[in-house]
């Protein structure tokens, strides 16, 4: 049997100047745009519910999109898994394993989305009970989650989308993908829910409808791949396996993630309304850094898989340095925009003067916060480049349960600045367990990647 057809080698084995900085910011800045999206579709939810006159139906978006938000985010291993595996297939020039890196993806994804419509299909109206006051904002929240189920094998499609096009170096294609769902959701919310009063399910149908386009854009930028071919057939069934190990670390990784941010809103919470208010608006600066952070980190995970995977240890250490020099820039401009800024932005949030107060007050800990988490985003990119996963739950598990809890618990007398205190401590820890590791084992180029 022939094997896998050849692609041309990255840059790097012609051009000993490749990858160049050029490179470095051609896959970041369509991600951060991408990523800094995505808020927007939360502001349109909220407005064209907002100005109704029943303020329940905004408040049963809430908790709908909520339920959703979380069973979807565990999953988001399917975007990672698919760059690492589709970065380093493009890095040994296996060009049917890129392809079948995407077919691949799709199966698993559409396996789940029926898990999971069966999953909350039965429990999103007693979840929705235990979020909300009153049976009628429950059973308007379950019905959100009804309709958005429809778009479950979309949205899980679309995870796969975005990685194999950040796998490829294809950061613009992943920009439209995401622009096209995004702002075609916030369109059909202002047209169903003001123009034809679809009210919550109009909203939630905004968001179905904006999916599949989304997908048929993503399928046609992906044309020629053949998606219609058996993707389990002969020798490539082997070559299943990966995916799932790879992505079922990346899975516990994420859950141990979610149960440390919810942490914070229930610690917040005991210290009263006003403190957990000004705790969400300060979770905004850190969303801001993890958008910005994270396309630094998207093209870390491309350039490295690559160059690992074209066995080129020239492309592997200027991958490294370019997007640390990067990301490290990106950090501090963004805590210096916190410092100079923040205040500012904390008043266009709120017009509640105690509210402000007590935010301006705990600003300091999201300000240095980039500075200190930067290590873990970019170490994250190195190690999903190198396809590294196990490393990545790994260091998630220890910097939550040997640094977080510990230090809440020796900082709880603290207050609020003691919870902050313990969630930077949360990511020095990170980014700290991440570099014992690739000190313990560098990363190192691997001729074929993963399949040689």
């Amino acid at each position: 049997m022939a094997g896998p057809q050849q692609l041309s080698k990255p840059g790097a084995r012609s051009n000993p100047a490749w990858p160049r900085n050029a490179d470095v910011l051609g896959m970041a800045a369509p991600m951060i745009a991408a990523n800094l999206s995505v808020p927007l579709v939360g502001v349109a939810d909220s407005t064209v519910m907002g100005h109704l006159e029943d303020p329940a139906g905004l408040a049963a978006v809430a908790i709908g999109s909520t339920l959703f938000s979380v069973a979807f985010t565990a999953l988001n291993f399917l975007r990672m898994g698919t760059t690492g595996l589709t970065s380093q297939a493009v890095g040994a020039g296996l060009q049917d394993e890129v392809a079948d890196c995407l077919r691949r993806g799709l199966l698993l994804a559409l396996l789940l989305a029926v898990v999971l419509m069966a999953l909350l299909g039965t429990t999103a109206g007693p979840l929705a009970g235990l979020l909300a006051s009153e049976s009628a904002l429950a059973g308007d929240a379950a019905g959100y989650v009804y309709v958005r189920l429809w778009g479950a094998p979309a949205t899980l499609c679309l995870f796969v989308f975005t990685g194999w096009f950040i796998g490829r170096g294809r950061g613009r294609d992943a920009l439209l993908v995401v622009l096209t769902v995004n702002l075609t959701n916030i369109l059909l919310d202002f047209l169903l829910v003001w123009g034809l009063d679809a009210g919550v399910g109009g909203v939630a149908s905004a968001s179905v409808i904006a999916e599949i386009i989304g997908l048929a854009v993503a399928a046609g930028l992906s044309r020629g791949v053949g998606l219609n071919r058996q993707v389990m057939s002969g020798d490539r069934w082997q070559h299943f396996l990966p995916l799932l190990r790879l992505n079922l670390p990346l899975f516990l990784r994420t859950i141990v993630l979610m149960l440390c941010f919810a942490f914070i809103t229930a610690a917040g919470a005991r210290l009263g309304s006003e403190v957990l208010a000004a705790n969400a608006l300060l979770m905004n600066f850190l969303f801001l850094s993890s958008y910005t952070l994270d396309g630094f980190a998207n093209a870390a995970e491309s350039l490295v898989g690559r160059s690992i995977g074209a066995g080129d240890e020239v492309a592997l250490r200027r991958s490294v340095a370019l997007t640390t020099r990067w990301t490290l820039a990106a950090s501090a401009a963004l805590s210096l925009l916190f410092f100079t800024l923040g205040p500012a932005a904390i008043a266009l949030m709120t017009s509640q003067d105690g509210l402000r107060t007590v935010a301006v007050g705990h600003l300091a800990w999201v300000a240095v916060l980039p500075l200190v988490g930067s290590w873990a985003f970019l170490f994250d990119g190195y190690m999903v480049g190198a396809m590294r996963s196990g490393e990545m739950r790994d260091s998630m598990a220890w910097a939550a349960m040997a640094a977080f809890l510990p230090a809440w618990w020796l900082l709880r007398d603290f207050g609020n600045h003691g919870l902050w205190a313990a969630f930077l401590v949360f990511f020095a820890a990170r980014g700290a367990i991440q570099a014992g590791m690739l000190r313990r084992r560098p990363l190192q180029v691997v001729a074929g990647g993963h399949f040689g």
